[in-house]
């Protein structure tokens, strides 16, 4: 089953740049990346700029950009992992070993595979 788990935090919650607890989180963020290629769980992940956010959405024909969050939301979508795991058990295990899920959230969900043609 394959999942999109999605990291948030709250802005001055997570370790700062340049900290000795940024620097650990950072080694945390490696070495669960390399668990995940090792187990053949890993499909992809990115990190996002947060502060660089467009939200699209329709009113009848016409269409209202709105610069910023796609919600009003006291936390940031930050980064993105996308997993192929047996079921959500196994997504759950992975988000509990994410740095984020000890200041932030890790929102799971399943893709929905969608064939174009």
């Amino acid at each position: 089953m394959q999942y999109m788990l999605q990291l948030t935090f709250r802005p001055g919650e997570a370790p700062e740049e340049g900290t000795p607890e940024y620097d650990a989180d950072m080694q945390r963020w490696h070495a669960l990346n390399e668990e995940l290629k090792a187990a053949g769980h890993y499909l992809g992940a990115s990190g996002l700029q947060f502060e660089a956010a467009t939200t699209v959405r329709k009113d009848g024909d016409e269409v209202v950009v709105t610069d910023g969050p796609f919600a009003e939301t006291k936390e940031v979508l930050f980064s993105f992992y996308l997993v192929d795991v047996p079921d959500l058990d196994a997504a759950i295990a992975i988000a509990a070993k994410t740095p984020a899920a000890a200041y932030g959230a890790v929102d799971i969900r399943p893709l929905v595979r969608l064939e174009l043609a």
